[in-house]
């Protein structure tokens, strides 16, 4: 795998691509705080604070204290600024696997330690990697042409249903998401998580957060469903190329589930957690290694 670059269908399929982030509409339950959440880099995508979220309990997320984003390597100073200046910055996440991390590295910030913790199944990336025929370079200046190519593959449109089930139950990536939360409870300042778009990887971490935080699956879906709106033109632009053409119905699917995420397979994968492991509160115990006094010391760190 470290040798060749099918590596790269495997991130095309999972992270999409890149634009910029939208905030979160006004409900009557969750009124959007006086702050918005985007937070609009420079060079880092789908940036959201955490902060201003309604609990169970009626508490809120703390503002300037943990962030989701897109990677960083195309991190500029005025975010390195926001980063360290806002935020305080001093513990960075990373589930990327180790060809996506190495292609495009963080930026490196002095006092920021770098937590790599890849949350992908390596089944998975076999399975996706075995889609790819050629072993030469990828053109990485035209990923959208190369995810074109694959839209209509029966099997492509397998695994994009069978993503979020294969996150949610290697036993590898609960481990490392429960490492995860015991590092968002350990740090002495701000924390960001992100995998290469911020999207599915970096979702499930924050679902995570959400659900320890004491947060309703409305909460934790709607957040989730957020970047979407990140993503809505490139699906667009996408899908309007798509709906003349036999057989769209599944590629737009693709397109839906893996450039933007899919709220339905989303849902799907939560009500899979509930009927084998009992319910989110007992995966995050049992699965994950993160304890009722753990949650409740989170709960105290970041809700106000």
């Amino acid at each position: 795998m470290k040798k060749t670059v099918n590596w790269m269908l495997t991130a095309i399929l999972i992270c999409g691509a890149s634009v910029f982030a939208a905030c979160t509409p006004d409900t009557a339950d969750n009124p959007a705080p006086a702050r918005q959440r985007v937070v609009n880099f420079e060079g880092i995508e789908n940036g959201r604070d955490m902060g201003g979220l309604v609990m169970q309990d009626g508490r809120r997320v703390r503002f300037d204290m943990l962030l989701r984003s897109a990677n960083l390597s195309t991190a500029t100073d005025a975010d390195v600024e926001i980063l360290k200046g806002r935020y305080r910055l001093t513990d960075v996440f990373d589930f990327r696997f180790d060809a996506e991390a190495a292609a495009a590295p963080d930026r490196e910030m002095e006092g920021v330690r770098y937590t790599h913790l890849s949350t992908l199944p390596m089944a998975f990336i076999g399975a996706m990697a075995s889609l790819s025929s050629g072993s030469g370079n990828i053109d990485t200046r035209d990923m959208g042409a190369l995810l074109k190519q694959h839209l209509f593959d029966p099997q492509v449109q397998a695994l994009a249903k069978q993503l979020y089930p294969a996150i949610v139950t290697d036993e590898t990536s609960q481990g490392y998401y429960g490492e995860f939360l015991r590092g968002v409870l350990a740090a002495e300042g701000g924390v960001l998580w992100h995998c290469s778009q911020g999207k599915d990887r970096a979702g499930w971490a924050s679902a995570f957060v959400l659900a320890a935080l004491g947060a309703s699956r409305e909460v934790i879906v709607d957040d989730f469903d957020m970047s979407n709106q990140s993503y809505a033109d490139k699906v667009e632009a996408l899908v309007a190329q798509l709906r003349d053409k036999e057989g769209a119905e599944g590629a737009i699917a693709v397109v839906q589930a893996l450039v933007g995420v899919s709220r339905e397979n989303f849902e799907a994968t939560l009500d899979l957690i509930d009927q084998k492991y009992g319910s989110m509160e007992q995966y995050l115990e049992n699965q994950l290694g993160f304890s009722k006094e753990e949650q409740r010391q989170l709960r105290a760190k970041y809700l106000n």
